[in-house]
C-alpha cells in the first residue's frame, strides 16, 4: 500500500510544515522581509518523457518587491512521473500532469504543466494463422507501443496492402480477401512500422455448421463454439454475436455479461452458420454475517497475517498487535510490539509459524529494512535479529518463501533476496531490478536518489517470483522453477506484461501496478490509484480508483490479459485467492468475495461473479463511516477483512440470497 510515500512526504508534509512556520505567533519582528508570495515558472507548457525541466522560483513580499531569498526545497510529483533535485531540476519519466514547486522563506509555491506521451516506437500485429477464404473479412489486432514497451491506444495507424488483387485493408485494419495468393499488410504509425503476411485461398466449402459447447450457460461462463465445413477446409473463421450483452472472440470463445438468448454466427468466405445459447443470471450472492471485531480508532491498521489461532496486525504507526482468535467472536489482545518505524507494512510468518517477519519504513534512525521475531510462543513474539545493511531506505513489501525473504527496496526500486537460514545472521544473496532509459538519479542533500523505478509487491510460488512493478507492470522471474536456470540466489527474467496507467486513469492520479497473486493459470494484478496529492490522516474522504487485471500465464513466456474486475465505487488493494474464490479489500468499496471458477474472460464485475460484499465503515473508527479496506484472508471457514480506519472484521458467508442458486465456489 501507499506507493505515494515519497511524494507525500516531500510535497504535502514539507508544504504543511512550511505553512505552519509562517502561521506561528506571536513572533519577534523579522530581521528580513517576510515572503508573501512565491511565483513558480517552468520554461515549457508541455514537456516530453525523458526531458529535464528547470524550475524557477521568485519570492516577493507584501508590496510585490522581489526578494533575494533562495528556495530551501524543491519538489515535483506525482513521484512516479517526476522528481526534483536540490537545484530545481525536474526529471520527467512518466506521462500526465506534473505539479512542481519550491519553498522560499517558509512559503510554498506551485505550478503545473503536462508531460505528453512519447511517440510510438513499435507495432505488434497478431498474425492470422489460418488462410482466409476468398470473400472473407477479418480484423487485424494491432498494439502500438512507446519506447518503454507500454501500450498506447488511440494512435492512428496507416494500413496498406502490397497486393490489392489478393487482399484489401481499410483504415480500421479490416482485411477483405479478394483472390487467391499472398499479400503483405503494412502498419505504420509515426516512425514505427510492422508487417504481417496474409494467405488467401479459394474455398471449396459447400456448407458450414456451427455447434456450441453448451446450449445454456450462466453469465460469466465461457462457452466455446466451433465451426465445421463440408468438406473440411482449414480456413480462418470470423465470429460474431447478436446483441450488446455478450461477445465472442476470434477463436469462438463466448461469454455473456447479461442474461438473455444470443445467436453466435461463424462466417467463412460466402458461407455463414449460426447457433443459439440461453444465458441465465449467475445468482451466487450470499448473506454476510459478522462474527467478531477488532475495532480501531486511535491507530490506522495496515497488513494482517492469520495463522493458527493468532492474528498479527501491523499499523501505520510504530507498533503491531497480536490477537488470540481461538474464539473468533471475542478476539483478545495478547501483545503490543513497539517498533522504530512510522509504517509497519508487511507482516507474515514462515509456514510453520515459528518465525515472524515485518517490513519497516520511516524509522527514526533511518535503518528500516526487515526484522525477525521468534514466534514459537505465538502470543508473544520476541526479537531475534534485523536486516538493514542494503535496504535501510525502507522496505514496502516482503514475501517469505522457505528460508528466504523476497523484499522490495524503496531506495532503488529493486528486489532483494535475504537468506535467513541462520536467522540470527540474515544476509542478502541476490538483487534484481528492471533496467530502462527512464530510470535515473537525482542529487539531493541525502545523497543520490533513484527515480523512475518502483517495486511495490511480490509473491513467490513454485519457483517463480511475480513482481508488481509500479510502471513496469507484471514481471515474472525464475527463482527455482527450472525454466531459465534461475534460483533464489540468481533470479532470471521469464516474461513481462505492461500497462498504460495514464490511459487507464487519466491525469492527476498516482497510479500503478500494486499487488499480485498467482492462482492456477492466472495472475491477479491489482492497480492502486490515489490522487496525486492527499493526506492519508485527513478526516475527509480520500478518493480511490483501481481495477484488478486477470493475466493468463498458461504460456509463462507470453502472459496475456483475459479479464478484469473493476468496482466502480472503490479501488483495488490486496487480494487472496483460494478454492476458486478471490477475497479482496477494495478500499472505499469495502470487502469483496468473488467467484473466479472456471475459465475467466471479460468483465467479472458486470458478469455478476460477486458472491458477497461487506461495508467496513464504523462511526467510531479512525475516520468515521469511511471504509478503506486493505485486504482479506480466508481462515478456518471465516474471512478476515482488515480496514485501515476501522480495524479487523471477522465474517462468514451465510445463505444464498437467491434460493435454489448454486453454492459459491470453495464454500
Amino acid at each position: 500500500m501507499f506507493a505515494f510515500t515519497r511524494f507525500f512526504l516531500t510535497v504535502v508534509t514539507v508544504a504543511l510544515l512550511a505553512t505552519a512556520v509562517v502561521a506561528q505567533g506571536p513572533n519577534p519582528a523579522p530581521a528580513t522581509p517576510v515572503v508573501s508570495n512565491v511565483q513558480i515558472t517552468v520554461p515549457v507548457k508541455e514537456a516530453e518523457v525523458g526531458q529535464t525541466v528547470k524550475v524557477t522560483a521568485v519570492a516577493t513580499d507584501a508590496t510585490g518587491t522581489v526578494l533575494k531569498e533562495q528556495p530551501s526545497a524543491y519538489f515535483a510529483g506525482p513521484f512516479d512521473i517526476a522528481a526534483a533535485d536540490d537545484n530545481g531540476n525536474v526529471k520527467l519519466f512518466g506521462i500526465g500532469q506534473v505539479t512542481v514547486g519550491a519553498i522560499v522563506g517558509g512559503k510554498p509555491g506551485f505550478t503545473t504543466f503536462m508531460v505528453k506521451a512519447p511517440g510510438v516506437k513499435t507495432i505488434d500485429i497478431t498474425p492470422i494463422k489460418a488462410p482466409l477464404a476468398v470473400g472473407s473479412s477479418f480484423t487485424l489486432d494491432a498494439v502500438t507501443r512507446v519506447g518503454s514497451g507500454d501500450p498506447r491506444t488511440g494512435v492512428p495507424i496507416n494500413w496498406t496492402s502490397d497486393n490489392p488483387q489478393v487482399a484489401l485493408v481499410d483504415a480500421g485494419g479490416v482485411i477483405t480477401a479478394v483472390g487467391p495468393g499472398k499479400a503483405t499488410i503494412t502498419a505504420t504509425s509515426g516512425t514505427a512500422t510492422s508487417i504481417t503476411t496474409i494467405n488467401v485461398v479459394k474455398s471449396n466449402l459447400r456448407s458450414l455448421l456451427v455447434s456450441a459447447g453448451a446450449k445454456s450457460a450462466r453469465t460469466g461462463d465461457v462457452v466455446r463454439f466451433s465451426a465445421k465445413g463440408d468438406p473440411t477446409n482449414d480456413v480462418a473463421t470470423r465470429w460474431s454475436v447478436s446483441g450488446s450483452g455478450a461477445f465472442v472472440d476470434g477463436s469462438g470463445a463466448f461469454v455473456a455479461e447479461r442474461p438473455g438468448t444470443y445467436i453466435v454466427t461463424a462466417t467463412s468466405g460466402n458461407l455463414s452458420s449460426s447457433a443459439s445459447i440461453v444465458v441465465s443470471p449467475r445468482n451466487l450472492e450470499r448473506e454476510v454475517e459478522i462474527v467478531g471485531r477488532v475495532p480501531f480508532k486511535e491507530f490506522q491498521g495496515a497488513e494482517q497475517w492469520i495463522i493458527g489461532n493468532y492474528a498479527y496486525y501491523s499499523t501505520i504507526a510504530d507498533r503491531f498487535f497480536v490477537y488470540d482468535i481461538s474464539d473468533p467472536k471475542n478476539p483478545k489482545l495478547t501483545d503490543t510490539i513497539t517498533v522504530d518505524a512510522r509504517l509497519i507494512n508487511d507482516i507474515s510468518t514462515t509456514a510453520d509459524g515459528k518465525i515472524l517477519v515485518i517490513s519497516r519504513e520511516s524509522a527514526s534512525n533511518r535503518k528500516n529494512g526487515i526484522a525477525f521475531y521468534d514466534a514459537s510462543d505465538p502470543a508473544h513474539p520476541k526479537p531475534i535479529s534485523e536486516y538493514t545493511a542494503t535496504v535501510s531506505g525502507g522496505v514496502h513489501s516482503a514475501f517469505v518463501d522457505g528460508h528466504y525473504v523476497y523484499l522490495t527496496d524503496d531506495a532503488t526500486g529493486s528486489m532483494r533476496v535475504i537468506d535467513f537460514a541462520d536467522v540470527k545472521n540474515p544476509k542478502e544473496v541476490a538483487r534484481w531490478q528492471t533496467e530502462h532509459s527512464m530510470v535515473g538519479k537525482i542529487q539531493t542533500k541525502e545523497g543520490d536518489q533513484v527515480v523512475g523505478r518502483y517495486l511495490h509487491d511480490l509473491q513467490v510460488k513454485d519457483g517463480l517470483a511475480y513482481l508488481a512493478y509500479w510502471h513496469d507492470g507484471l514481471v515474472i522471474l525464475d527463482v527455482g522453477a527450472g525454466i531459465k536456470g534461475g534460483s533464489p540466489k540468481n533470479p532470471k527474467l521469464v516474461s513481462q506484461f505492461r500497462f498504460n496507467h495514464n490511459e487507464l486513469y487519466g491525469n492527476g492520479w498516482l497510479a500503478g501496478t500494486h499487488s499480485v497473486y498467482r492462482y492456477k493459470n492466472y495472475v491477479f494484478v491489482g492497480d492502486e490509484v490515489f490522487p496525486a496529492i492527499f493526506d492519508i490522516k485527513s478526516p475527509t474522504r480520500v478518493p480511490v480508483r483501481g481495477i484488478v487485471h486477470v493475466i493468463d500465464v498458461s504460456d509463462i513466456n507470453y502472459p496475456r490479459k483475459v479479464a478484469e474486475y473493476p468496482v466502480p465505487e472503490g479501488g483495488a488493494h490486496n487480494m487472496w485467492v483460494e478454492n476458486d474464490t478471490m477475497y479482496i479489500g477494495y478500499y472505499s468499496g469495502g470487502g469483496r468475495v468473488v467467484d473466479v471458477s472456471g475459465e475467466l474472460c471479460g468483465d467479472l464485475y458486470a458478469q455478476g461473479r460477486e458472491i458477497a460484499r461487506i461495508w467496513t465503515g464504523d462511526a467510531n473508527a479512525f475516520r468515521a463511516n469511511l471504509p478503506l479496506t486493505w485486504g482479506a484472508q480466508p481462515h478456518k471457514g471465516l474471512i478476515y477483512f482488515n480496514d485501515i480506519h476501522s480495524g479487523l472484521w471477522i465474517v462468514k458467508l451465510g445463505e444464498p440470497i437467491y434460493k435454489g442458486s448454486t453454492t459459491a465456489p470453495g464454500q
